[in-house]
């Protein structure tokens, strides 16, 4: 099991700037990749960006350029650094950590299982 812990989310005008913070525990050792998702009222949860153990980033394409993602010195921490935003940013952002395990059956196989933070609100308004 991990446990996902966000913070750093609020509000803030239209061009300013945030950083969110996730905190992973338990069994961080299966983690292969963490990320950030955001839902808006009413609609679907989206990619944000991600990065994977080995330093690997993804970002969708309406914030690359203007967000950036991170890890901490602290093992299994992730940043989500957030400028220039906008509007259409407001949204709840959810941490994500993506896990593998090996099952060694038989047969073996790789098990995987994705975990969600609570969410943190951010709001874009002035």
């Amino acid at each position: 099991q991990v446990q996902l812990v966000e913070s750093g989310g609020g509000l803030v005008q239209p061009g300013g700037s945030l950083r969110l913070s996730c905190a992973a525990s338990g069994s961080t050792n299966n983690i292969y990749e963490m990320g950030w998702y955001r839902q808006a009222p009413g609609g679907p949860r989206d990619f944000v960006a991600a990065i994977s153990d080995v330093g690997d980033i993804k970002y969708a394409d309406s914030v690359k350029g203007r967000f950036s993602i991170s890890k901490g010195n602290v093992k299994s921490t992730v940043y989500l650094q957030m400028s220039s935003l906008r509007l259409e940013d407001s949204a709840v952002y959810y941490c994500n950590a993506e896990t593998s395990v090996i099952n060694y059956g038989p047969p073996p196989d790789i098990r995987y299982k994705t975990y969600w933070g609570q969410g943190s609100q951010v709001t874009v308004s002035s």
